[in-house]
This record gives structure tokens, C-alpha cells and sequence, in this order.
């Protein structure tokens, strides 16, 4: 248990705009947030721990924390500094810990020496992600004062607003003490009671899986509401290598070597980030032994999974790729509508264009949920986004997600925590593919997952995929008058090819907004967001009617080209598709995540460089030091045989 009062004796570390107030910190100055006032806003998981340094999975992360933040135009923060610094409190602004749900971000922090975040808004996955692991945090800026006079805080006073069973792990310090007490019999979750209402989707599905009783596996209440704290039944789980070593080190630091996981046969595993890091990672830091480092995670993972059997999609025997990457395999093989999936990646809704409830966990969840088969769920409000009309021919989902990230509902962070859930004429007209990209990229909205009711299209693509014939049941659908906290109206026929220019995926802006030409050094198309049949389809189309005009990819540019699974690989070859990619000069690489966690061919290698990517996010050093462009995966293609940033119909023009 934690004391009933605590006392904060480091320093405080503000994490500022500007460098040089960031700088004076480390250097043993104390300064009043009044100096260092402007707090850095919107600071991703990559900033706080970028790709490589979770290579590590045990207290070595204390030595890293920050080594990505950027302050203006600089990077203030180095190896060691934070734990030398002696501080205790980390102070940021709006939105701090956006983006991956990598647990190693908190957890780095707390083995430097941090035990309390402060944050004007916190993401959902890293809010939870610091109280599983026993990490502090608060909205509350005037502690800082009351730190500052030594004083004594409640520990009443981080538990504001939370729900019971976030109040009680809270209390006790972290998930795995809270989940002993659980099944020990001595906390028992409050099962709520509501009279008859209104569900939408999401809350269906979680109140068919809620746990009443964990100890005989009594599982589905009639009503849950927006607020409930629950533990819910996970149909599936899965984890990656990134995270899989270290939920495994929890496991045997928390219960020893020999404990039991709950029904392996739905647990998942994928070797599938880190296939391509050999071809990426600076010589430098391959002869530091970092290289060896992230090799150990595949070998702890394959051990973990072979010991307690369970099914890893891992490399392909010949080297030349993975079976696949998580959430595409997830979507072509193993989800269903109306299932809970949960898995150790923010991208997990991606799931969700089939109808059930995907969404994103950290380490200490997916170590839990292995032990108990269920997951905690405080039941999400739902924002509902109404696609009107139809997208325009060569305007794919990709262009639609950078406008709902443009809007300032969602930059000011007013979807955290939220379902979005996508509705409306344009969804009916939209694959399973296309589907998947708006509810993958929920992530980049801060939303708690993507959803679209299961449909025809839905069992289409299941029987296509998998040939197994499905039949939709009728709850499998929100009710008429379901409560959503807010309704966005989309005008579909308005937009046109999008980009995000380099920074943050909220960066949006219309191709035909852009007046001077910029030029690319690489392009690439691939991750869970651009690697699926429709993406490579689309591409297609542009690459062929370059082909037939005799046109090649220019010198300048580096077009790369990674299918999201093996499954997508060959149905493009056997179509022709990587005949003619590899026909105009485009680099097609075997399956894997790659270039989107900066490990792979597409990865920059200096800041002047542009890319151009089909990937979901461009936050600073997510892909190399260079200036990142989202786009659409044929926005994409036309810019590599342009040389410069270009739509697919400027493209095709040109070719013709």
C-alpha cells in the first residue's frame, strides 16, 4: 500500500520549449514555472523513449528518459542527465505522453528517479500505463508550490476523479498488487447497476464481457455507462517483441519463474518491428552492442512463448521478413465481431473496422491479462463521426483521417480517452482496408479506440480472407438513441488528397494548399496503416499508368515499398503488383512494420532529408532524423515518381 501522505524530496524537472530553461535544470538551477513557461504541449511516448531505447526492458531505461525531446529546435536532454539531476517531479503540458503506448516511456521515467507526473492532459494509454506501474500523476498545477514548501501531499489527492478500481491500484501502487488482492478475494470490483438505457456499440460489447465474479468466470451484465470501472473479457491478447521481454521480466519479477498463464491458445505473439533493424541502425550504435541488444528481444520472446505455449508469428525461414505485422494479421486472420482484442501496441484498434472492441495496453496490462484473462476497462464516452456523402475518386481513408486530425476538436485533445465511432453513407462505401485505417489511426486522435459496426462488408471480408462464412447477430449494432458525447459531420464530396506535414500528425494540410514544390528523397509505403491490400492496390494504379508511359522512379528518390503481412505480398504478386513496382524502380521489401519504428530501409539518416510516408505518425525521430510527410498511399506513390510531393491525379496526368 501506498502511505497515507507523501513527501516528494527531489527536484522539479519543467519540461519547457525552451531549450535553454530545460538546460539550466540540468546544469543544478531551480526555476519557477513562470520561467520556464512555455511547457512543451504534446509530447509523444517517441520523444520520451525513442525506438531504440526500448531495445532495454529493465531499469537501464532510467538512463534514457526525454532523449527525444525537442525543445524548439534542439535536444537539450542526454544519457543520464535526468537521474543525475535528482529530480522527482516532471512537469509538462497539454497531451503529454500522445502516441505509442509503450509502458517503457513511464516506466524509464520512474527508474530515473520521477514518481510524479504533471501534466495540463494526460493519454489515456500513458495515464494508465503510470498507475499500473505505480508512477504518480496529476492535472494539479498548484502542487508545484505546495512541493516547494516540502509539504506533505495526500494521497487522496492523485486519486481525484478516478474510478474505484483505478483509485484502489492507485492505492496499492501499481496493477500487480491490485490484481493479487483481486484474486486473492480481497478487493471485490463493484459490479454497477443501471436501469434500463441506451448502448451504443461499444458498451454492448463490453457489458457481454464483463467479469462478475473472476473466480468462477461468470462473465455479462445487462447495462454499463460512461465512467464504470470493470474488468473485461479478453477474447484475444497479444504482445510484440518490444514488449513481450519485458512483460515477461514483470511476470517473473512480480510471481517467479513458474507461473501459469490463462488459456494460451488465445494469446498471441509477433516478431514483427524490429525484422529490419540490421539495415538501419548506424554503425556506431551497432558497434556499442545496441544491435545485439535488440536481437535478445526476439530470443526472449521465442523462449517465453515456447515455454508457456503459445502461437508466434515470427520471422519467415528464409530472412527476407515476417509472417506479418501484428494488427494485420490480427484483422485478416483472428478478429470477429462483437470480440474484445486487446494488444501491447496503440495501433491495436485497427481491429476495429471489424466490429469489436480493439484497443491498446502496456506491459503491466498484457502481463496481467495473461495471468487473469481479462483487462481493466473504465467504459469510454463515445465521440461519433458521421461521414456524409461519398469520398471522390482517388481520395482514399488516409486523406480523411488527416482532416479529422486537423480539426481543432481534436488537436485540443477533446477526443482523448473517446471510442470514435464512424457512422454515416461514406462507411458503407468504404472496405474493411479502408475501414481499418480510420480506426487504426484513433491512436493519432487520442481516442481509447476506432470502431465501425459490423456489416456485410464485414462478413465479406472475413469470408474472403479467411473462408469462414459469419453471421451478424442482432445486438451488433448501437441503439437509435445511444448517448455520444460530441458528433462530428463530416462533408465527404469536400475533401481532397491530404498530407501532415512533418512534426505531428495533426499537421494536416490540403495538397493543393501546397504552392511551392518539395522535394523527396524517400517514399515509402508500407506499416498496418499503408501496407494492406487496398493501400498497395491504390499505389498500383498510379505505378501502372507510369509504367506504360515508360517512366521510372528519379535517381533522387528511394521508393520503398513493405506489404503489412505475407498474405497481402502474395496476393500482390500473383496480381502482377510487385512485377510492376520493381518495373518503375521501387525497392519492394519483405513483410514487416520497418521504417514506422524508424528500423528498416525508409528510415532517413540526416535531418535534410524528405520523406514522404503511408505510415501513421511523423512525430520527431519516428523515422529518422529527417522531415516526415504523411500521405495517402497513392499520394505517396506519385510524389516517388515525381520527385517531388505530388496527388495521385497530378501523378497520373503527368504519365499519361
Amino acid at each position: 500500500m501506498q502511505p497515507e501522505f507523501l513527501r516528494f524530496e527531489g527536484r522539479i524537472l519543467f519540461l519547457s520549449e525552451n531549450p535553454k530553461a530545460v538546460s539550466r535544470q540540468l546544469l543544478g538551477e531551480d526555476l519557477s514555472l513562470e520561467d520556464a513557461l512555455p511547457l512543451r504541449d504534446q509530447i509523444s511516448t517517441d520523444e520520451i523513449t525513442p525506438a531504440w531505447v526500448c531495445y532495454h526492458y529493465d531499469e537501464k531505461l532510467g538512463d534514457y528518459p526525454y532523449l527525444g525531446l525537442k525543445c524548439g529546435e534542439q535536444f537539450p536532454l542526454k544519457e543520464g542527465l535526468v537521474k543525475a539531476g535528482g529530480f522527482s517531479v516532471s512537469v509538462a503540458g497539454h497531451r503529454r505522453g500522445k502516441g505509442s503506448s509503450r509502458e517503457a516511456s513511464p516506466f524509464a521515467e520512474l527508474s530515473a528517479g520521477i514518481r510524479l507526473v504533471i501534466a495540463e492532459s494526460f493519454e489515456h494509454i500513458y495515464q494508465q500505463n503510470c498507475q499500473n506501474l505505480g508512477l504518480l500523476t496529476s492535472t494539479d498545477f498548484g502542487l508545484i508550490q505546495r512541493l516547494r514548501r516540502g509539504e506533505s501531499i495526500p494521497l487522496s489527492e492523485f486519486m481525484r476523479g478516478l474510478d474505484p478500481i483505478s483509485t484502489e491500484i492507485v492505492r496499492r501502487g501499481g496493477l500487480f498488487a491490485f490484481n493479487d488482492a483481486r484474486m486473492r478475494g480481497n478487493f471485490i470490483v463493484p459490479i454497477p447497476s443501471h436501469a434500463p438505457r441506451a448502448m451504443t456499440l461499444v458498451e454492448k460489447i463490453i457489458a457481454r464481457h464483463v467479469v462478475v465474479e473472476a473466480s468462477k468466470n461468470r462473465v455479462g451484465i445487462e447495462f454499463v455507462a460512461p465512467g464504470d470501472g470493470l474488468f473485461v473479457h479478453a477474447d484475444w491478447r497479444f504482445s510484440h517483441e518490444y514488449v513481450t521481454p519485458m512483460a515477461a521480466s514483470f511476470l517473473k519479477s512480480a510471481l517467479g519463474e513458474d507461473v501459469a498463464l490463462r488459456d494460451p491458445s488465445r494469446i498471441l505473439a509477433f516478431r514483427d518491428h524490429l525484422t529490419f533493424l540490421h539495415h538501419s541502425m548506424s554503425e556506431a550504435r551497432k558497434k556499442s552492442g545496441l544491435l545485439d541488444v535488440a536481437r535478445n528481444l526476439k530470443t526472449v520472446q521465442e523462449s517465453f512463448c515456447a515455454k508457456h505455449g503459445i502461437r508466434l508469428h515470427g520471422e519467415l525461414p528464409d530472412g527476407s521478413g515476417s509472417e506479418g505485422i501484428c494488427h494485420s494479421i490480427m484483422a485478416e486472420r483472428y478478429a470477429e465481431p462483437g470480440q474484445v482484442v486487446i494488444g501491447t501496441d496503440s495501433h491495436t484498434p485497427h481491429a476495429g473496422a471489424l466490429g469489436c472492441l480493439a484497443f491498446g495496453v502496456g506491459t503491466t496490462d498484457i502481463a496481467n491479462a495473461w495471468l487473469t484473462g481479462d483487462v481493466r476497462v473504465t467504459v469510454p464516452p463515445t465521440l461519433r463521426v458521421v461521414l456524409n456523402g461519398r469520398l471522390r475518386a482517388g481520395v482514399a481513408a488516409k486523406d480523411l483521417v488527416l482532416h479529422l486530425l486537423a480539426l481543432p476538436f481534436i488537436r485540443e485533445g477533446k477526443a482523448i480517452g473517446h471510442v470514435v465511432e464512424y457512422q454515416g453513407e461514406a462507411i458503407r462505401h468504404l472496405s474493411t482496408d479502408e475501414r481499418a485505417t480510420l480506426t487504426n489511426m484513433a491512436a493519432e486522435i487520442g481516442g481509447f479506440t476506432g470502431l465501425v459496426a459490423p456489416d456485410e462488408e464485414t462478413l465479406r471480408f472475413i469470408r474472403e480472407r479467411r473462408g469462414v462464412a459469419l453471421k451478424l447477430e442482432a445486438w451488433m449494432c448501437g441503439d437509435a438513441q445511444a448517448e455520444y458525447t460530441h458528433t462530428i459531420e463530416v462533408d465527404c464530396v469536400a475533401i481532397g488528397a491530404m498530407l501532415a506535414s512533418p512534426g505531428d500528425p495533426g499537421n494536416g494540410v490540403a495538397i493543393a494548399d501546397i504552392t511551392e514544390d518539395v522535394a523527396i528523397h524517400i517514399a515509402y509505403l508500407g506499416s498496418c496503416t499503408g501496407g494492406k491490400r487496398e493501400d498497395i492496390r491504390a499505389a498500383f494504379e498510379v505505378v501502372e499508368a507510369a509504367r506504360r508511359a515508360g517512366k521510372r522512379v528519379p535517381d533522387s528518390v528511394q521508393f520503398f515499398i513493405q506489404c503489412g503481412s505475407e498474405e497481402v505480398r502474395q496476393h500482390a504478386a500473383k496480381l502482377g503488383w510487385i512485377e510492376a513496382f520493381e518495373a518503375v524502380g521501387a525497392i519492394v521489401l519483405g513483410s514487416s512494420c520497418g521504417a514506422c519504428i524508424n528500423a528498416g530501409p525508409g528510415v532517413s539518416s540526416s535531418p535534410d532529408q524528405v520523406t514522404i510516408s503511408a505510415i501513421n505518425r511523423n512525430f520527431p525521430g519516428r523515422s529518422g532524423p529527417g522531415q516526415v510527410w504523411l500521405a495517402s498511399p497513392a499520394t505517396v506513390a506519385a510524389s516517388a515518381l515525381a520527385g517531388r510531393i505530388c496527388g495521385a491525379a497530378e501523378g497520373i496526368r503527368t504519365h499519361i
